[in-house]
């Protein structure tokens, strides 16, 4: 009974992350295409920066802890590059992560320190960067700001990186190492 518990807690937090709207949260009407992305990528940094956080103490395995600190580098890095420049275009941030990002996080709780939080964290990373690339693409093909496009071109490869570190829920860290940001 506990098992299907874990096993459908896990699905469920897996899950939490359909739909790039709901995950990165709905753009007010009057704001550009390359400001909505910044204001996108921002939460979903600060989403991956916490998640890392997380599962630095409570994933049970040395591959999601390698993974986890790798990903808070990363987007802590890419995170205040993307500040920096909404900051000199007059863009205002949100200051934390959507609902959804944070309920996908807390669903993992009951299964800290378990294999089952390993699994369901690597299936959310997974996810987010999935939808992570998508907002980068869609910025590189159709954004105006010709700064902002380059940011979403120096990230597209580090996020890509982080996928091939999660995809299919599977951990893949030691094969696995990604490109750093300057």
């Amino acid at each position: 009974m506990r098992i299907t518990h874990i096993a459908t807690t896990a699905a469920a937090a897996a899950l939490t992350l359909t739909g790039t709207t709901a995950a990165f949260g709905a753009a007010s009407p009057s704001a550009t295409a390359d400001a909505v992305f910044l204001q996108a990528i921002h939460q979903a940094n600060l989403a991956e920066i916490a998640a890392g956080k997380d599962a630095a103490t409570h994933a049970s395995s040395s591959c999601v802890k390698q993974v986890s600190a790798i990903i808070v580098r990363d987007h802590t890095k890419l995170d205040a590059k993307g500040a920096a420049l909404a900051k000199t275009k007059n863009i205002t941030l949100p200051k934390e992560s959507t609902a959804a990002q944070q309920k996908s996080l807390s669903a993992l709780k009951p299964m800290n320190g378990t294999a089952a939080y390993d699994t369901a964290w690597l299936k959310v990373q997974s996810s987010g960067h999935q939808q992570a690339l998508a907002l980068i693409d869609k910025e590189l093909k159709s954004g105006n700001d010709a700064q902002i496009q380059a940011a979403a071109k120096e990230a597209r490869p580090i996020v890509a990186a982080h996928l091939k570190m999660v995809e299919g829920g599977e951990c893949h860290a030691m094969a696995s190492s990604s490109p750093s940001p300057q």
